[in-house]
């Protein structure tokens, strides 16, 4: 196990280019499936999840050329079906929260798929039900072994439906959406996410000769079509980078470009940031942080304390909540961060308040943070890195500290971030990775 020992309180200095979006790729790599042709994915990030993604579509068959390092060519043609129930299957589907988007479009081309209860961050419940439901609108059948955490999925072909979502979850609709390309007939998914994730997928479908209208908004339409055919894709900067990034920036005072940022596709995230009191400027697709001082978090308009939650998009991804509280630990001022989807995620703040944080943990979703304004610095402290996000959060905590840092665990990190450690470092921090079994002996 790799754990990281950071050395605080160093000003960073450079330019830092966000890896493509992590919660993109895991559908656009599903979406190969639906076709025999090739499909050339450029700017997949290379992180665990990723990777394990990838290991379980060549384990299906999928024949994977790494053209460039963050480009890749597959070819779906020949899938075999019977590697769907060997154990080696099952346990790399049970790692990665991501597995349960081959449902779709392996029920719309080969009428059965069969996957464990996936994986991922521990941060509260995540329910499959709003994707088995829609897909059984759709005419899949279900059958789940609890014992063994097991889901089998069948159909003898899948009919268009009027789909209303209990809730706009992205990888439910992206699940349905690729489902519904091959189905026959016309199906509505209504309640439908719309991320710029499920907007690009879209794109993709499109390009592949999908018939798809309403993208961007929550009210998808799909014209079933007999095949699909190969095509090119990009995938967009991860907006969870670049949040990560103007946090730290502000954090650490440091002065920071993030090129190609992808500006435009970033909606309330750089808004929410500047609540914080952030100050940042735009040139074309480059986002400069200049290094400032204390940072004041904007009061409301009749002067209370101001509220920053999550929401579906277009409103703040509850991916950033734990880097803005980090953030908020060293404003001018105080304010409540509200994670009204996950139950778990807030629980990280127990190793903020060790590290001097001034928090209160109202309950599961809420935690109330008054801002030092950098006159109370955070100490070093070691910690465990509960999930993807929280862990970044806890290694900006960790850049701003005073002292030394570790943080174990960080398996959860690299599943989300690329090699963060030597893209950081490469801007004046200082990181550094061990091997707990090295250092143990």
């Amino acid at each position: 196990m790799d754990f990281f020992k950071i050395n605080g309180s160093a000003r960073l200095h450079g330019e830092i280019q966000p890896q493509g979006a992590k919660n993109e790729a895991l559908q656009i790599l599903a979406a190969v499936l639906l076709t025999e042709e090739k499909v050339v994915i450029n700017n997949i990030p290379d992180i665990k999840d990723i990777q394990r993604q990838i290991s379980l579509l060549e384990m299906l068959g999928v024949e994977v050329n790494r053209l460039e390092k963050n480009k890749l060519e597959f070819t779906a043609r020949d899938i075999d079906l019977e590697i769907l129930e060997t154990d080696d299957f099952l346990t790399l589907s049970r790692n990665i929260r991501g597995s349960v988007l081959l449902i779709g479009p392996m029920l719309a081309r080969f009428n059965e798929m069969v996957l464990s209860k996936p994986g991922g961050d521990k941060i509260g419940r995540r329910s499959l039900d709003t994707h088995l439901l829609g897909l059984q609108d759709l005419g899949a059948r279900f059958d789940f072994n609890q014992r063994k955490n097991l889901f089998k999925l069948k159909t003898k072909g899948l009919t268009g439906a009027y789909i209303h979502l209990d809730e706009p979850s992205v990888t439910a609709t992206g699940n349905i959406l690729m489902a519904a390309t091959l189905a026959h007939g016309k199906t509505t998914i209504y309640n439908a996410a719309c991320e710029p994730y499920i907007q690009q997928l879209c794109k993709m479908l499109s390009c592949m000769g999908a018939k798809i209208s309403g993208i961007g908004t929550n009210k998808l339409e799909i014209e079933g079509v007999a095949s699909l055919r190969g095509c090119e894709h990009t995938c967009l900067a991860d907006m969870i980078e670049v949040g990560s990034f103007i946090g730290l920036a502000a954090i650490t005072g440091s002065e920071l470009i993030i090129k190609n940022a992808g500006i435009s596709d970033l909606g309330v995230i750089p808004k929410v940031f500047r609540k914080l009191g952030i100050r940042f400027d735009y040139n074309e697709d480059d986002i400069w942080i200049p290094s400032q001082g204390v940072y004041e978090i904007e009061k409301q308009v009749d002067g209370t304390i101001p509220t920053i939650y999550d929401a579906p998009w277009p409103g703040f991804t509850p991916d950033l909540i734990s880097i803005a509280l980090v953030v908020a630990t060293q404003a001018k001022g105080n304010i409540l961060m509200h994670q009204k989807m996950f139950e778990s995620r807030l629980f990280f703040v127990d190793n903020l308040i060790d590290m001097g944080a001034q928090i209160i943990l109202c309950d599961p979703h809420r935690a109330t943070v008054m801002g030092s304004a950098k006159q109370q610095h955070l100490r070093g402290i070691k910690m465990r890195s509960p999930d993807i996000r929280a862990g970044v959060a806890l290694l900006l905590a960790a850049l701003s500290a005073e002292g030394e840092s570790t943080i174990y665990n960080i398996e959860q990190i690299d599943r989300g971030y690329e090699q963060i450690d030597t893209r950081l470092n490469a801007l004046g921090a200082n990181i550094q990775r061990f091997t707990e079994e090295v250092i143990n002996k």
